[in-house]
């Protein structure tokens, strides 16, 4: 039997990643750092804000203003208060479950609380959600899921992780655990299934209504 069902957030609960991909790159560009969403999606989605901008910095040659991040946190504010969607068919798929579970995300806390608020799932999960803020290392490091499990009190061996990014499939497996890829969020492009499962996910899927049966089968 399972320990505990780990989902990522960002792409797997809400189906947020182009909203804040577009954000990033808008005021990237403002900023003179001109980057398109789609290649935000392409090089940056799992990873934390932190590791993007350090990359960017570097090759760059020069800092991100304060700026930049006041402006991102001020319109995704905006924006997850507007405009968030849960994935559909998770918030029946989440509450259908019966074992124990966990978000894991590369989002701050106050984003992945106002995030799974807005579609009525902060309370499911809650206390169990965990952000890479809390650990050294964001994905595709394995730190925040061996927070997790530690969090949810379970082995790594006996947990299923859900994820939609390339970095994240990655750090799953780097802590021990299986992973269920998902690719149907609206910023997964064709050939997206493909990539979560060469970068290791045992079986890739977009449509929720099938979570509970897929979790089943694994047990």
């Amino acid at each position: 039997m399972l320990d505990a069902v780990i989902f990522d957030c960002d792409g797997v609960l809400i189906d947020s990643e182009v909203v804040a991909c577009r954000i990033a790159a808008e005021e990237l560009t403002k900023i003179g750092y001109t980057i398109s969403t789609e290649d935000v999606i392409r090089r940056f989605i799992g990873r934390t804000a932190r590791e993007m901008e350090a990359e960017i910095e570097n090759e760059w040659r020069q800092p991100i203003p304060d700026s930049f991040r006041k402006a991102v946190r001020e319109r995704r504010a905006e924006a997850y208060a507007t405009s968030l969607t849960a994935v559909s068919g998770v918030v029946e798929a989440v509450n259908s479950l019966t074992m124990p579970i966990c978000v894991a995300s590369s989002s701050s806390p106050e984003t992945l609380r106002v995030g799974l608020s807005a579609i009525g799932l902060y309370e499911r999960f809650a206390p169990n959600v965990v952000s890479a803020k809390m650990v050294a290392r964001g994905k595709p490091e394995p730190d925040v899921f061996i927070l997790a499990a530690g969090w949810m009190k379970a082995s790594p061996l006996n947990c299923l992780v859900v994820e939609d990014s390339v970095p994240g499939v990655r750090a799953a497996l780097r802590a021990g655990m299986r992973v269920l890829g998902f690719f149907g969020g609206s910023h997964c492009s064709p050939g997206h299934a493909e990539a979560l499962l060469n970068a290791g996910a045992f079986h890739a899927f977009d449509d929720m209504r099938e979570l509970p049966e897929l979790i089943a089968k694994h047990e």
